[in-house]
């Protein structure tokens, strides 16, 4: 009996840690706009003007300058949060149906010096 007690406890466990790492990785922090959306990291996202919705066109050296908030094999959308496949066969994180992304030259939390890059990138705002 204390074996079958121990296993449910441990799957009810399992299940609530399951679900916090399938959350949304995403957090608000302040930056000189106010607040914008950063990474568990606390790094600035961004969205891309030449995506679509639900759809990623930053690949290549693209995505080495503005690497993508990938989403891992048991994320799971939420609310306002979704998850897009990539034509590399990755998934990424999406608010609003737009791929979010990092900017490498933003170096502290905060930092937001992607906004406005070629009038095509726009820092995301909760």
């Amino acid at each position: 009996m204390k074996s079958a007690k121990f296993l449910i406890a441990f799957a009810v466990a399992s299940a609530a840690a399951t679900a916090a790492f399938a959350a949304p990785p995403v957090k608000t922090v302040e930056s000189a706009k106010g607040k914008v959306l950063a990474g568990e990291n606390g790094m600035s996202l961004y969205t891309f003007k030449k995506d679509k919705m639900g759809m990623s066109n930053c690949y290549d050296d693209c995505a080495k300058n503005w690497p993508p908030l990938m989403a891992d094999g048991n994320a799971k959308p939420e609310g306002a949060y979704s998850i897009v496949d990539r034509k590399d066969g990755t998934k990424q994180w999406a608010k609003d149906g737009m791929p979010l992304y990092f900017w490498v030259k933003d170096k502290k939390m905060g930092d937001i010096t992607g906004d406005g890059v070629k009038d095509v990138w726009d820092v995301a705002k909760p």
